[in-house]
């Protein structure tokens, strides 16, 4: 006999350290929902189990995080930062279960990404996904993110576009001009 779970947005919960367990769930998951809903062979699951394997090998609390979406113990959502040289972050395996797509969840995973963008001193990010995604790039060019670059591809199994997607952020200190009170071109006090 199965239990079923209600979906409930208000018992979700968002931790940000990995668990025994976790990186396997993910690659599996991965593998299911992609294969199931776009054809995705067994080479998609390798690349996601590499990419993982490569976060883990050089996982620095300062400067990567994840965010793994949870109700009632059971992981509904995923999202990765792996840090990519001086100022640059990758966002990488971002999903979520069917049954919790559009209740503002992936927003509020981008939003938890923008933020620690931001913080750590990031000044670029970027991503990889395929043409087929539209959801997801729709979500990405509402945070900025920009199409930069499209190649043919059958790295999955099947014929596809990959597709990358960049952010720039602003200096530091032109970011925070948009503050009230704070204009570069004007002397700050006590300066």
């Amino acid at each position: 006999m199965s239990s079923y779970t209600p979906i409930d947005p208000q018992r979700i919960t968002i931790r940000t350290e990995l668990r025994p367990g976790d990186l396997g769930y993910i690659i599996h998951r991965h593998g299911i929902l992609y294969g199931g809903e776009y054809g995705y062979g067994i080479a998609f699951e390798t690349y996601v189990g590499l990419g993982l394997h490569e976060f883990y090998a050089a996982y620095d609390p300062d400067k990567d995080r994840v965010w793994i979406a949870e109700q009632d113990a059971t992981v509904v959502g995923f999202l990765l930062l792996m840090h990519r040289g001086k100022d640059t972050a990758q966002l990488r395996y971002f999903y979520l279960e069917p049954g919790y797509r559009g209740l503002g969840l992936g927003k509020r995973l981008m939003d938890l990404y923008m933020d620690f963008l931001v913080r750590r001193g990031y000044r670029a990010s970027y991503l990889w996904t395929t043409h087929e995604l539209h959801a997801a790039a729709a979500l990405y060019t509402r945070y900025g993110f920009r199409l930069t670059e499209e190649k043919a591809s059958t790295a999955f199994g099947k014929p596809l576009r990959e597709q990358r997607y960049d952010l720039q952020l602003p200096p530091a200190d032109l970011a925070d001009a948009d503050e009230p009170g704070n204009d570069p071109a004007l002397p700050r006090q006590g300066a």
